[in-house]
């Protein structure tokens, strides 16, 4: 409609200034009241909601009465001063008085309401994707996103990195996860592979002297979905040369602060800093919830003067919750909890004053414990205590007595990663990625004890969910090798496979390093959610399926025959 001003202002930018303003509006009809001697229409942008009015003395009473859900309108008219103003809504204290009305497109009846709290379930509403995101939650979700992504760009720039884009099709290299891959139609028989990330790209880019470089990076992973956890993702992908992983750890915390400050108006302070091996010991899992102060403390010692015959010569951990009780249900179910992650004894008391009620009953007393100590003591013991198990069994104490929070958000840096782990074959596999550059204190131990050498990498937790992690790269071509070496890669597969690579570290590469944040998983919690589809467009199901388009589709068979020719030739 050439020439023609849909609108003055958007729904939610009018305000009691406007009073007496002739304004245009357009938008979606969310919903129509018709109260007998006049009738209004609460109409929707992404902007906010404004209320429409018209008496019954105007033609334009019985227009509105027509109008059904999420059909499309234009309407002309005056602010005025409502007389029944709305505190719950920006635009409370004004309506406009409806003058003309254009319908713009009529609407079928939506499957679903379009609210923040709606009577959707996700398959539908995944399936209407489109109607599910002019649900103002989701705008508001994908607004915070984009001002994320502001933030970042602004800060990182200011910190003198350069924003710089690296190939989707890539060649495929052993990185962790499965490719997704695509095949080559100019080379028949060869396959690109779309990235799981541009860590050898941004090593690359180190080499060409870029020194600091950043990229808001889609990434595939061929991976189960899961709700932290999508295939394909975007992570905010850095790198930077001449850095001591201290000096990575200042600038990316200056970043996260940046981010909580202007996003949601916290300030987060300094982070600290946990070892892998403390993380694991008093929490059990290497992406604790610090939230919850619950941790477990090594009582070995002190176990091994008790009377209590199978905790001698064996590792004890303690876990005390004061003031805390637990029914004989819960701790039945806690006993299951540490039988099933492979912890041999879990022993558990609750003590009362100088009563005390264990299994411990005829081994001590509660002159035994500390005599200010109340509450709930668990005591897991065994040789070799899995980490994992405790971490298990730390999460559901706390899920199980409904344990508050003592913080609404809780960060902190891991560091001192293993370099390497044994895979289910008991073969050498990197405990992050084939390129962490070894902690020099643990260069001696690379070939004799492979599994005692730490790595210069670095994870950054939030509410117990990891957002980041990155770490200082190999950057001499002699100490690449050996660890691919030890990953079992013969001189001619790591030739073939990352020849490149160990070419260009030859060439003059700068010691660097970097990291990945997880924008999906780090906006999804900044934005209160509690899936990674609550904060991307258009996502797709824990089976992996675009239910909007249909998608993953046969192929027509003109185009299945022609890959294979590809794929066999």
């Amino acid at each position: 409609m050439k020439g023609t001003s849909y609108r003055t202002h958007g729904c939610g930018d009018l305000r009691p200034d406007h009073i007496g303003c002739e304004v245009k509006v357009a938008g979606w009809v969310r919903r129509v009241r018709d109260m007998g001697q006049f009738v209004f229409l609460d109409l929707r942008d992404r902007s906010g909601i404004v209320q429409l009015y018209a008496p019954k003395s105007s033609p334009m009473y019985e227009v509105l009465r027509t109008l059904g859900r999420e059909w499309v309108i234009q309407a002309e008219g005056t602010v005025r001063r409502r007389e029944s103003p709305n505190p719950n809504l920006p635009t409370g204290e004004i309506e406009i008085e409806v003058e003309t009305l254009t319908l713009l497109n009529r609407s079928e009846v939506p499957p679903f309401l379009i609210e923040d709290e709606t009577d959707g379930l996700e398959e539908l509403r995944l399936r209407y994707r489109y109607l599910d995101l002019r649900r103002p939650i989701m705008q508001r979700r994908l607004e915070l996103r984009a001002q994320f992504l502001e933030v970042v760009r602004r800060y990182l720039r200011e910190n003198g990195f350069l924003e710089v884009e690296t190939p989707m099709l890539i060649r495929s290299t052993p990185e962790g996860a499965r490719d997704f891959l695509v095949p080559s139609r100019l080379k028949p028989g060869s396959f690109y592979a779309l990235p799981q990330s541009p860590q050898l790209l941004k090593q690359l880019l180190m080499i060409a002297g870029i020194d600091r470089y950043f990229q808001i990076a889609r990434c595939f992973r061929d991976e189960d979905y899961r709700g932290d956890r999508q295939a394909e993702f975007t992570q905010l992908d850095c790198e930077l040369s001449f850095v001591s992983q201290s000096e990575v750890l200042s600038i990316f915390t200056g970043l996260v602060q940046a981010v909580f400050q202007e996003l949601i108006g916290v300030e987060i302070g300094e982070i600290p800093t946990l070892t892998y091996a403390e993380a694991m010991s008093r929490y059990g899992s290497d992406k604790p919830d610090l939230r919850y102060g619950l941790a477990w403390e090594e009582v070995s010692e002190w176990a091994s003067q008790t009377e209590v015959p199978f905790w001698k010569g064996r590792r004890v951990f303690q876990l005390h919750l004061a003031q805390a009780k637990a029914s004989r249900k819960l701790q039945e179910k806690w006993q299951e909890v540490a039988k099933s992650h492979g912890i041999p004894s879990l022993s558990i008391a609750q003590k009362e004053g100088e009563k005390i009620s264990t299994s411990l009953q005829k081994f001590f007393t509660a002159q035994s414990l500390p005599p200010e100590a109340e509450g709930l003591w668990l005591w897991a013991a065994g040789e070799n205590l899995p980490h994992a198990g405790l971490g298990a069994l730390r999460s559901a104490v706390i899920q199980d007595l409904g344990l508050k929070p003592e913080r609404p958000w809780a960060l902190a840096w891991i560091i001192d990663f293993p370099l390497f782990e044994q895979d289910e074959q008991g073969k050498l596999a990197p405990a992050h990625h084939p390129f962490v550059h070894p902690h020099p204190e643990d260069l001696e131990y690379l070939e004799q004890a492979p599994l005692k050498v730490r790595g210069l990498c670095y994870d950054l937790v939030i509410n117990g969910y990891e957002i980041m992690s990155g770490s200082l790269r190999c950057h001499a071509p002699e100490l690449q090798m050996r660890i691919f070496r030890l990953l079992g890669f013969s001189e001619e597969e790591a030739q073939d496979k990352f020849g490149f690579l160990l070419e260009a570290l030859g060439r003059g590469a700068p010691p660097h390093g970097g990291c990945a944040f997880g924008i999906d998983r780090w906006i999804m919690l900044l934005a209160g959610g509690s899936s990674l589809r609550d904060v991307i467009a258009f996502p797709k199901t824990a089976s992996g399926s675009d239910l909007m388009l249909n998608a993953p589709a046969p192929l027509d068979p003109e185009q299945k025959a022609e890959i294979l020719r590809w794929i066999s030739s």
